[in-house]
């Protein structure tokens, strides 16, 4: 019994198949390039809201992140659904299981650092991960990390303080994606999935994978889009209104004046604080930057910073249509702790 007369007996693919996918990419990128501009001019000219207003800054928020998330969400989920009709789930997790598991969490992790991706924007990828058979442990240490650590903040940390802490920042963060996401791993929490993500029909079921079209992996990534996005988009949208909300009328000033480095409970009140927010890296640098020039302590403001972009209320809101309570507890409990340990490794080294 050979596999090669398979592999050499599929279908080939045809130019035709791809001029749909690839039209539909071209308008997507146009598309998702004046976002901003058009987020902008939606806010300022045509509601004629202040820029610096907060219902000004709310509406904008709004106006880009919405369709940003729901178009990565879409792009994505489609190009796992497409993935995944050459490889079964049961092949992925074969991969990936026992000792490439824990290799999976730091490729995981590493990988969530080149992406620029906020809490909500990454969690698009998340499902994607699921759904396509990941094992839960990696999927979380990539949620995590992909947020947490990136280049923007590495880039201020490294111009205000110089490598060696940026050095410690990028070390700690990925510590604690790696750590949480393998102790998530190993408590076997995949009961606690809402069971629609593993119930998702998947690739190489019916007809074997390597005779499929090219058509028919298109069509599969195309109902892939219409179950998960049909599913998800009403706890995307309410999780944006949320970060919109907070990220118009939450003061800075209330924080500045509870993050001093002289209370031992200043780094746990930052991450509680931080917790119900919602900012990407960049959104949350003028944030740092008020503080630490008020006089909070570095160790407090990266805990800050750390919560509000690896664990935020509306990201909860989106997790909640994939995760059932008991495991948002835990990842919740878990990176939270690992937070509040780098929040005082800085104090006490910086």
């Amino acid at each position: 019994m050979s596999g090669a007369p398979a592999i050499a007996g599929g279908p080939k693919p045809s130019p035709r198949a791809f001029l749909p996918v690839l039209g539909a990419l071209v308008a997507w990128f146009a598309l998702y390039g004046v976002l901003q501009p058009a987020a902008t001019w939606l806010s300022r000219d045509l509601l004629r809201l202040e820029p610096e207003t907060p219902l000004g800054n709310a509406v904008e928020f709004f106006a880009y992140e919405a369709p940003k998330v729901l178009m990565l969400l879409t792009l994505v989920v489609f190009g796992v659904g497409v993935v995944r009709s050459f490889f079964a789930p049961e092949r992925t997790r074969a991969i990936l299981a026992g000792r490439a598991e824990s290799v999976g969490n730091v490729m995981a992790a590493g990988l969530g650092v080149v992406t620029p991706f906020c809490s909500c924007s990454a969690v698009p990828l998340f499902i994607g991960f699921l759904t396509a058979g990941i094992p839960l442990g990696v999927t979380f240490s990539f949620l995590i990390s992909a947020p947490m650590v990136n280049e923007v903040a590495l880039a201020l940390l490294f111009a205000l303080f110089g490598w060696r802490v940026a050095a410690l920042y990028l070390g700690t963060g990925l510590a604690i994606a790696i750590v949480a996401g393998w102790v998530i791993g190993r408590l076997k929490l995949e009961r606690h999935v809402e069971p629609w993500v593993y119930e998702m029909p998947v690739g190489g079921s019916g007809p074997a994978s390597g005779a499929l079209t090219w058509n028919e992996r298109i069509q599969h990534g195309l109902e892939a889009v219409k179950d998960v996005v049909g599913r998800v988009w009403l706890y995307v949208l309410a999780g944006i209104v949320v970060g919109a909300g907070i990220h118009g009328w939450v003061p800075e000033n209330f924080m500045a004046s509870i993050m001093g480095k002289g209370a031992w409970w200043s780094v746990p009140l930052a991450v509680l604080i931080g917790v119900p927010m919602y900012s990407n890296a960049a959104g949350i640098i003028p944030v740092v930057h008020a503080l630490l020039e008020k006089g909070a302590a570095l160790g407090t403001v990266l805990a800050f910073m750390m919560s509000v972009i690896a664990l935020s209320l509306p990201e909860m809101i989106l997790l909640r249509k994939v995760l059932k309570p008991a495991l948002i507890a835990t990842f919740i409990g878990v990176v939270a702790a690992g937070i509040i340990i780098v929040g005082y490794v800085f104090n006490w080294l910086i």
